[in-house]
């Protein structure tokens, strides 16, 4: 007896997967509950495990993009598949010989002796004009060259035109191959979502300058402490979630999105954060942001970033933000326009920190500097609302202390 093993359901809008890998070969020998396969969804990637043990039968390959409910596999009762039965082979002394096709004889010639051959006078004019007595054909008797047959070859030779030589086309360097790769169900979403946003949103940016003297000085003093109180480094993106939460207080509207004719303002910050996976961009969220401190908001963006890199991301972990921040800062990114995460209305964009000269108190001072970038939707947020939430950005991270204290 065997069991077919199909694709569960793993959420409303997700109708189709993409069997991204075989755990488990075909003829294996599985154990109940034992994952034989990973499913991949526009959104998440997925383990199949079997529902009971005995051999696997696969059906679907890798790369196969199957619907919700379709078959992958069957498991059968019993050991090990039998092997298979090879292809008889051919006994050699019974195997009938292949006839060979006579060889074709040449004809005989039809030339007497005498003939191509010159006499004196077209055999003097032959040699003198190099040509060879093979290239020339006799009129004479028994074919014999004349003189004039001499004298005819000697016009035809010059009559010939000369073969123009070929000049070799030279082949371009390096190599010019080509790669082509079906693309995968998430990068397929990822860019039907973004073409969507750019069309259906009245998006602008606006941007201003952090320093960031006085959180690197901050950290510097207090990550030894922070790391063996909390057990996790203190970076920048937990002082930058923090300022952006305490913002979204001050201007509700970048807290916002659109349902049909209505806006949805939230009581509550869910911070998306932007992740580079090996399969590409996720964004897993920290729930209810505004209300935790420091370390906790560091340790759910490690929790995330691991859970990112290995491919185990729910769909709960990833759906549901209200604001998105974006750090393309870790990459060397000087300034971008980063694209909203619909349907949220606003997103903000980090990038790397660079001393530059500035003016300070009416000095010109070396300060690390970094771009900041939000990205909003114009027909929620207004320019006054966007340039003043950026604003209130700029001030908390350049007075970390307000962070701390809530002002």
């Amino acid at each position: 007896m065997s069991l077919e093993i199909k694709v569960p359901p793993v959420g409303e809008s997700i109708t189709e997967v993409v069997l991204s890998r075989w755990i488990k070969n075909d003829g294996d020998v599985v154990e109940m509950d034992e994952v034989i396969a990973e499913l991949e969804s526009d959104k998440a990637t997925f383990e199949l495990t079997a529902e009971q043990a005995g051999t696997l039968k696969t059906i679907a390959a890798e790369g196969d993009t199957l619907a919700i409910g379709a078959v992958v596999c069957k498991i059968e009762d019993g050991g090990a598949a039998a092997p298979k039965a090879e292809a008889p082979k051919a006994d050699a002394q019974t195997a009938a010989p292949v006839a060979e096709a006579p060889k074709a004889e040449a004809p005989a010639s039809k030339d007497s002796y005498a003939s191509g051959t010159p006499s004196p006078a077209a055999g003097k004019i032959l040699a003198e004009k190099g040509i060879e007595t093979s290239a020339v054909k006799g009129t004479g008797v028994d074919g014999r060259i004349t003189k004039d047959d001499a004298v005819k070859a000697e016009a035809g030779k010059k009559a010939e035109a000369p073969k123009a030589v070929e000049t070799p086309v030279a082949a371009p360097a390096g190599s010019r191959t080509e790669r082509r790769e079906k693309m995968s169900p998430l990068r397929k979403t990822v860019a039907k979502r973004l073409v969507s946003v750019k069309n259906e949103t009245a998006m602008l940016t606006t941007f201003n300058e952090v320093n960031m003297k006085p959180i690197m000085d901050l950290r510097g003093k207090y990550k030894d402490q922070f790391k063996e109180k909390y057990g996790v480094g203190l970076g920048f993106m937990s002082f930058f979630t923090k300022a952006v939460t305490e913002a979204l207080k001050d201007f509700p509207a970048v807290n916002a999105r659109i349902e049909g004719e209505e806006l949805v303002y939230n009581n509550f910050a869910d911070v998306s954060i932007a992740v580079s996976a090996p399969k590409g961009l996720v964004v897993p969220v920290i729930r209810n942001a505004e209300s935790k401190s420091l370390a906790e908001i560091e340790k759910s963006v490690l929790e995330l970033a691991l859970k990112a890199r290995d491919g185990k991301l729910t769909l709960e972990e990833m759906t549901g933000g209200t604001f998105t921040i974006t750090n393309g800062g870790v990459f060397g990114s000087m300034m971008s326009t980063p694209i909203i995460n619909a349907p949220q209305s606003a997103i903000l964009g980090m990038h790397n920190i660079i001393e530059r000269p500035i003016a300070e108190k009416g000095e010109v001072v070396i300060r690390p500097m970094m771009y900041v970038a939000l990205s909003y939707d114009h027909r929620i947020i207004d320019g006054r609302e966007s340039v003043g939430f950026l604003v209130r950005v700029k001030q908390l991270l350049e007075d970390p202390a307000r962070l701390l204290l809530g002002v």
